[in-house]
C-alpha cells in the first residue's frame, strides 16, 4: 500500500491525480490533501478517500473546512505552516501541485522524508533548482517530473547515458495566439488568453501558455532537472500537441514521446513508477491525427523564451527573480493594469533593475535567500507596472 499526499489537490493536476488514486484503493492510502478556497471540493475528496488531514491555505476558511469535515474523522487545518506540516507527514509519494513559488517550501519538506516527489510545481526548480536537487540527494529522495514535457524527456532517457545526449527538444502548442498579428496581441483580453486550443488547465497556466512563459519556465526546469547545458535545449511550436518532447543522441537518433494531450499520462507514469498500469486515457490514432507539424517559435511574438535564456546566463537566484516578476506581471494582466505583451516587458524591466552587482542574485541558495529574491522582484515588478501605467496616462 503506497501512502500518498497531494499538495494542491483542488487544482487540475490534483484532481486528475485523485481520480487515478481513487481507481486503485487497494494500492493507495491517502495521507494528506491541501487546497485553496474550494473548500467543498477539498472536503469531498478528503471524505471519499479517507485522508488523515485536509488543509486549506487560507486561515479565514478553517471554520468552513471544519464544518465540511464534521463527523468524518478527517483533521482540518489551515495556513502555510499547516501545509508544511501536512508535507511532513510520512508518505511514500507526494504530488507537488501547488501553483507558484508557494510550492517550494512544502516540496522541500516532503523530500526530507526520502520518498518520491512527483513535481508538477515547475517554479520549485526555476526558483531554487540546486537547492531542490541537493535536498533530494541528501535524503535519498526521488523526484519524478510531472510536466508533460519533462515526463516525456525522462521516459525517453530511460536506460540511456545522459552524456550521449546532444539535443533536448520541448514542444509548445503555440497557444491561442500562435497566428495572431503582433499588433493584435497587444489588445488580447484575459478571456482570449484563457482559452487554450488543446489542453484543459487552470487559468494562470493557460495564460502562461499563451505568452509562452510556461515554456520559458520549462527551459530553466529542463536545465536544472536533467543537468544539461542550456545550449542544447530547443523549443519547437507543435500545434497538434501530440509530441511532448524529443531527445536527440550523438548517433543522430531522436527519441520522441507521443500521446494525446492529457495530463493523466504524466501523472499516471509518476504515480505508478517504476511499473506501468492501465490509465483511463484515449489511445492515439495516428492515421486519424493525419499530420504532425513543427515550426520555430517567433521571438517577437514570444519574448519570454529569450528572457529565460538570459536568466540562465545570469545564474544564481536570477530564476527566483524571473519567476516572481512573471507571477506579478500575470497578476497585473488579470487585474487589467497592463496589457498582454506588457507582461514580458515588465519581467525584462525587473531583470534589468536587479543586477548581480547588488549581491542579491549571487547570494547562496536557501529558503531565506530565495524568499528575499522573490520579495524584491515582486516589489520591483509592482513599481515597474505602476511606472508603465503612469506613463500611459501622462
Amino acid at each position: 500500500m503506497r501512502r500518498v499526499t497531494v499538495l494542491g489537490a483542488t487544482g487540475s493536476i490534483g484532481q486528475n491525480t485523485l481520480e487515478l488514486v481513487a481507481r486503485a484503493p487497494d494500492r493507495f492510502e491517502v495521507v494528506a490533501l491541501t487546497g485553496g478556497r474550494n473548500i467543498a471540493q477539498l472536503a469531498h475528496d478528503a471524505r471519499r478517500l479517507g485522508a488523515q488531514v485536509a488543509v486549506t491555505a487560507h486561515d479565514d476558511l478553517l471554520g468552513d473546512l471544519r464544518d465540511a469535515l464534521a463527523g468524518s474523522g478527517v483533521t482540518a487545518a489551515a495556513g502555510a505552516t499547516a501545509i508544511d506540516e501536512a508535507a511532513d507527514r510520512p508518505a511514500d509519494w507526494t504530488m507537488s501541485a501547488i501553483v507558484g513559488a508557494a510550492g517550494l517550501a512544502p516540496g522541500l519538506r516532503a523530500l526530507e522524508h526520502g520518498g518520491t516527489l512527483a513535481l508538477a510545481n515547475k517554479e520549485s526548480l526555476v526558483t531554487a533548482g540546486p537547492l531542490v536537487m541537493q535536498t533530494a540527494r541528501r535524503h535519498g529522495a526521488r523526484i519524478l517530473p510531472v510536466d508533460s514535457e519533462h515526463s516525456a524527456i525522462y521516459q525517453a532517457l530511460a536506460g540511456e547515458d545522459i552524456d550521449t545526449v546532444e539535443r533536448v527538444i520541448i514542444t509548445a502548442s503555440g497557444g491561442p495566439f500562435r497566428d495572431w498579428p503582433l499588433d493584435r496581441l497587444r489588445t488580447a483580453t484575459v478571456a482570449q488568453a484563457s482559452a487554450h486550443p488543446n489542453w484543459a488547465m487552470g487559468q494562470r497556466i493557460t495564460i502562461d501558455s499563451a505568452s509562452m512563459f510556461n515554456k520559458a519556465l520549462e527551459i530553466i526546469e529542463t536545465k536544472e532537472f536533467f543537468g544539461v547545458s542550456p545550449e542544447i535545449i530547443e523549443v519547437l511550436v507543435h500545434p497538434e500537441s501530440l509530441v511532448h518532447a524529443l531527445v536527440g543522441f550523438n548517433d543522430g537518433a531522436l527519441m520522441a514521446h507521443v500521446g494525446p494531450p492529457d495530463m493523466r499520462h504524466a501523472i499516471g507514469y509518476a504515480l505508478n513508477w517504476p511499473a506501468r498500469h492501465d490509465l483511463p486515457v484515449a489511445r492515439l490514432d495516428l492515421a486519424q491525427a493525419g499530420r504532425l507539424s513543427f515550426e520555430a517559435p517567433d521571438p517577437g511574438r514570444f519574448p519570454a523564451l529569450r528572457l529565460a535564456r538570459e536568466t540562465l546566463a545570469r545564474g544564481g537566484l536570477a530564476g527566483a527573480v524571473f519567476n516572481a516578476a512573471k507571477e506579478r506581471a500575470l497578476d497585473g494582466f488579470l487585474a487589467g493594469r497592463i496589457g498582454f505583451m506588457q507582461m514580458a516587458e515588465t519581467v525584462e524591466d525587473v531583470l534589468s533593475r536587479i543586477y548581480p552587482d547588488n549581491g542579491l542574485i549571487d547570494a547562496g541558495f536557501s529558503l531565506d535567500t530565495v524568499a528575499r529574491a522573490d520579495h524584491v522582484a515582486r516589489v520591483t515588478a509592482d513599481a515597474a507596472m505602476a511606472a508603465r501605467g503612469a506613463a500611459a496616462h501622462s
